[in-house]
């Protein structure tokens, strides 16, 4: 059980995000999650309270894809929690086109890996206060497919691609996402708190959206019983609550097994772990976002 424990997820208004907050209030955790769309989180709401009456359940909204966004709701969930046990980073999209946000960044890039750097870094300390918190983000096997590999440039890199061409940036921020893992775990050594990444498989609720036949798709799959989200969901489940990963820190662990899985190169150079965390540093700190 996780009575009193406070747990804030992204992404919980769909998918394995939804799933995840499901069963977590179900064993009694206090739900903070961050959602965008209000009429989608009033849906989860219900969806919640219709499986537990008892659910402590709140909302801090924002847009995932903007840093400002990202720093303001994090300081208002800091604000209102100032010990948290569990965060799930989960939100995530693969576009299949480049859309540049309003701040000038490649909309997977921010939404992927920037925002869950910034949430992360602001909400730290309340982390900290829990003595015994778990970090989860999710990545991805589709991080093996990261093409070329180059920093700083990555970063701030605005390039058009095509639908085919999306999946290098896509499995780049996931690849992003296991290497700051690693390097946070690090960083985070001594205090407590764990940090680990996962590879949750193929999920129909993780199909590109933006494809005209998308839900077409997704309907054969769920009939064939193929990329079932409840599995994807079972292993952040797993590395939230089990015992068998109390003290574990910086692994990267696979659906189903819930074995760790070996990186792709670079994601488990510790030399380049580092510089991606002080390339993301210091980026964000130009623009503003951090001291």
């Amino acid at each position: 059980m996780m009575t009193h424990q406070v747990v804030v997820i992204t992404g919980a208004t769909s998918g394995l995000g939804q799933l995840v907050a499901i069963e977590l209030a179900k064993r009694g955790a206090h739900l903070v999650l961050i959602a965008r769309n209000k009429n989608r989180a009033e849906m989860t709401k219900k969806m919640i309270m219709d499986f537990t009456q008892e659910s402590k359940l709140d909302f801090f909204f924002g847009d995932l894809s903007l840093m400002e966004d990202v720093k303001r709701v994090g300081n208002e969930i800091k604000t209102a929690y100032p010990k948290i046990d569990v965060l799930v980073n989960n939100a995530g999209i693969h576009a299949f086109e480049q859309r540049i946000t309003s701040e000038g960044f490649s909309e997977m890039i921010a939404v992927n890996y920037l925002a869950p750097w910034l949430l992360t870094h602001t909400l730290q300390q309340s982390l900290i206060m829990s003595r015994n918190a778990r970090i989860v983000n999710v990545a991805s096997e589709a991080s093996r497919n990261h093409g070329e590999f180059k920093l700083p440039e990555d970063l701030t890199n605005t390039s058009s691609f095509t639908a085919r061409g999306s999946s290098a940036l896509y499995g780049k921020t996931k690849l992003f996402n296991i290497m700051f893992t690693g390097e946070l775990a690090r960083q985070l050594s001594g205090t407590g708190v764990t940090v680990n990444a996962l590879n949750p498989g193929f999920n129909v609720t993780g199909l590109g959206r933006e494809l005209w036949f998308a839900s077409m798709l997704e309907h054969i799959l769920k009939v064939l019983h193929i990329g079932d989200p409840r599995k994807g969901a079972d292993i952040i489940i797993r590395l939230v609550v089990e015992p068998q990963y109390n003290g574990v820190t910086g692994g990267y662990f696979n659906v189903g097994t819930g074995k760790p899985i070996v990186p792709v190169c670079p994601g488990g150079e510790i030399t380049m772990q580092n510089k991606l965390w002080n390339d993301t540093k210091e980026l964000l700190q130009r623009r503003g976002f951090i001291e």
